[in-house]
């Protein structure tokens, strides 16, 4: 069994590292790139990100590195409760230390405003990149965030997959990217959405709520299907709770 100690550093890192690649590649490339080709770069940024830490960290911690997922894996009787909130500490922990970093290295650049480019704050109505409302940003989040701790609760249940298994959830993770940038930047992470708005301020800790709200309600509304599709705990469920055997 690998120590809980150990697996929240890994969790915590891995958040971090996501953080700050997916959220870096929007806030660094203001104004250097089209708005276009900006979505797309941000969605691999994420994916890729997804990718290489669950690679590095994913048979240590179970590789989680985000609230929803955690939720989703606990609801399914796929994770201890008892590691339920550490987990989600260190990811938050972890995604500030990455937003405290990228905020640093941002300033480095002339002319620098924080609240002008919105840090990669998630955010709708007049803060939605493509001002789409509340009822918008609440669906796309509670739906991606769905189908994402979905396909990651069935990933993970196939072992003949583990080789693969970080390239496809990463893949998983741009695609959600790709389609909910334009409506709230992008969230499907609490951990994530909190970091950035902690620095914001403002409007983004008012509008924070529902970046909880949606994904949680997503990864709950997955580990209950899940679970209720695969009654029985399969040879892989003691491997993740101790943190060994799911690349996720």
């Amino acid at each position: 069994m690998v120590a809980l100690g150990k697996r929240l550093l890994v969790e915590s890192a891995g958040t971090a590292w996501l953080v700050f690649i997916g959220c870096g590649s929007i806030v660094l490339n203001v104004g250097v790139i089209p708005q276009a080709g900006g979505v797309l770069e941000a969605a691999l940024a994420f994916g890729l990100a997804l990718a290489t830490a669950s690679y590095c960290g994913g048979s240590l911690s179970g590789g989680h590195f985000n609230p929803a997922v955690t939720v989703g894996f606990t609801v399914a009787q796929r994770f201890p409760v008892r590691d339920l909130l550490p987990y989600i500490a260190s990811q938050i922990l972890g995604a500030i230390v990455a937003a405290a970093l990228l905020l640093y290295v941002a300033g480095g650049r002339p002319g620098f405003d924080l609240h002008a480019t919105e840090f990669a704050a998630n955010g709708f109505g007049d803060h939605s990149p493509a001002d789409y409302q509340l009822h918008s940003a609440l669906a796309i989040e509670f739906v991606l965030s769905f189908c994402f701790v979905m396909a990651i609760l069935r990933i993970s249940r196939r072992p003949d997959m583990e080789p693969i298994a970080p390239l496809v959830v990463g893949a998983c993770m741009a695609l959600v990217y790709l389609v909910s940038i334009p409506v709230t930047n992008g969230s499907v992470n609490p951990a994530r959405s909190t970091a950035q708005a902690l620095f914001v301020g403002d409007w983004a800790l008012d509008q924070l709520w529902l970046f909880w709200a949606a994904p949680l309600s997503g990864g709950v509304a997955a580990g209950a299907l899940f679970s209720f599709l695969h009654d029985k705990p399969d040879h892989n469920t003691a491997a993740l709770a101790d943190g060994r055997g799911e690349v996720v």
